[in-house]
């Protein structure tokens, strides 16, 4: 999603509530399928890494990277494939918290064993929209009167089934808990994920209003980048399995979209965040009528980005930061809020449908990268629960421990400037070096390329190292391909500066590096050698 998108996202609903963290894991979208964390601060709180949906939920809520969790597709639960790992949830239910969910907060499925990993996370089992069951059917009105299973997808409401749609029965279902808990002495964490903008864009049709065509316009860089390695490459499969995009033949990989379609597609993810966003108003709105604004914490969050034909490219499944960039908004009473804002409520609902000339600008942002499984100590040192203490680097212990760091001082001390050691990482498995038709989901087995990248506030440096599925071992000797992006002047990602005769040489002097050493360690100490390089260059030049 574009950097305009995500601004309207702050708008009509956060005005002041929060410090926002760019999270480069990913730095430049809001996603699909938003999650939103809830928990009651006093005793407790309100609440609500891979750029796919279930690896990236199971990383943020067991804050354990993918390579630990050993979670890459949909197909394993990380309790008996990896390790019997304690999540957000589980840790602050066994810490007396009424625990709830709602929605797609765990990924459905195989994931977290058909159950949203009840009981041991939540208190009651996950409760899902009936409605949802409709999603992946033919629901959405054609040009010849017929309903077919396409990617856009706007409708007349009143004509879906029960005459609701999925996020619309999720927040009444939010708002019901909400009302059953405001009285209760017991602590309360209620975790809240909503679907849109996930595909298919099926949404009610007047927020296409909010973005008249006319007035979109296509990614900056619509073009596949000419150095980028074609195992970085996503070829968006699931859109292309849409009856819409079907009908227009595109050819795989590289075929481009018609550029009359990508503005439809744009214009419609759009409008998807933006009835996403009502959906989080009608929330935060509840949680004020109800008194619990000064006693709850509320965090705001996504699993991946989403691409809107930057770079040739739909959809997720890569390691760029327009897939790997979530929003990060923290509410903490008394810590982030402004006292008396407008006079009114803390959380005002503003329907953008009839009060689109209002603006709202969340002054407190942070640049810096942070990633997502940063938010489990963060949260539980907020909340008064001690956070979880670092794991090990190379670690696969059971015990409760974290591989994010606990961002709570931040809270109260304004941003310093740029901080040049700040790293995040995000990776990607491909089935090859070049797109198959499985490269952007593959299973395990299928696995033979993993993508590992580093953000950093000036640099993207990603490699594409030989991967044994069967081991879940990466060889840092076999490099399928490099690349590198200089942010200052490349803030698109699209000029690939990588050098193969640079890296060769940094391979001869790391190959002395002990085994022990983390893989994120190795690519740090690559990346000082490289930049260095290309500094000292263009110094004698």
């Amino acid at each position: 999603m574009s950097f305009s998108s995500w601004q309207m996202i702050c708008g009509h609903h956060w005005a002041a509530t929060g410090t926002l963290w760019s999270n480069p894991q990913t730095l430049t979208s809001w996603h699909p399928k938003a999650k939103f964390f809830s928990m009651r601060m006093h005793r407790g709180v309100f609440l609500f890494q891979q750029a796919v949906c279930a690896p990236s939920r199971t990383s943020m809520l067991t804050s354990r990277r993918p390579d630990t969790t050993r979670l890459y597709d949909f197909n394993s639960y990380w309790r008996v494939h990896s390790g019997n790992y304690t999540t957000m949830p589980q840790y602050f239910k066994s810490r007396g918290y009424y625990t709830m969910s709602v929605g797609k907060v765990f990924h459905p499925g195989i994931a977290s064993n058909h159950t949203d990993d009840y009981p041991y996370s939540w208190s009651i089992p996950a409760y899902h929209p009936a409605s949802f069951r409709f999603e992946k059917e033919k629901m959405c009105k054609g040009e010849d009167g017929k309903l077919h299973a396409n990617l856009l997808c706007a409708v007349n409401v009143t004509e879906q089934p029960g005459g609701t749609l999925p996020d619309m029965e999720s927040t009444d279902e939010a708002v019901r808990l909400l009302k059953s808990r405001a009285n209760d002495d017991v602590p309360f964490f209620l975790a809240v994920g909503f679907h849109k903008p996930h595909i298919p864009f099926r949404i009610p049709q007047e927020y296409l209003s909010l973005y008249p065509i006319d007035q979109m316009t296509l990614a900056p860089d619509p073009n596949v980048p000419k150095l980028l390695p074609p195992v970085a490459y996503n070829p968006w499969m699931d859109v292309r399995k849409r009856d819409d995009v079907q009908k227009l033949n595109v050819s795989f990989p590289y075929g481009p979209i018609p550029k009359d379609f990508q503005l439809r597609v744009r214009q419609h993810y759009y409008a998807a965040v933006s009835y996403m966003d009502a959906q989080v108003g009608r929330l935060l709105s509840a949680l004020g009528e109800l008194g619990l604004a000064d006693s709850t914490m509320v965090v705001f969050t996504s699993d991946h980005g989403w691409s809107l034909g930057e770079h040739g490219e739909w959809a997720k499944y890569s390691n760029f930061d327009v897939t790997t960039r979530v929003p990060l908004i923290f509410y903490v009473p008394g810590v982030t809020t402004i006292d008396d804002w407008l006079g009114e409520s803390t959380f005002p609902f503003v329907d953008v449908l009839t009060q689109s000339e209002l603006s709202f600008k969340n002054d407190k942002v942070r640049r810096n990268v942070v990633e997502l499984v940063d938010v489990f100590p963060t949260v539980s040192y907020m909340a008064g629960l001690r956070a979880p203490e670092p794991c090990p680097d190379i670690s696969f212990q059971e015990k409760l421990c974290t591989e994010g760091d606990n961002l709570a001082h931040t809270f109260r001390h304004r941003e310093r400037g740029k901080d040049a050691e700040a790293i995040s990482f995000s990776q990607y498995p491909r089935p090859a070096d070049t797109p198959q038709v499985n490269s952007d989901l593959p299973d395990l087995k299928d696995i033979k390329v993993m993508g590992y990248s580093l953000r950093s506030w000036d640099y993207r440096y990603t490699l594409w190292l030989g991967f044994n599925p069967q081991t879940f071992q990466v060889n840092v000797s076999d490099v399928h391909a490099g690349e590198l992006y200089m942010l200052a002047g490349d803030p698109g990602q699209d000029e690939n500066v990588y050098s193969d005769s640079d890296h060769s040489v940094m391979m001869t002097k790391m190959a002395s590096l002990p085994h022990t050493v983390s893989l994120q360690m190795r690519m740090r100490l690559q990346l000082l050698y490289l930049t260095a390089g290309m500094k000292t260059r263009r110094t004698k030049a």
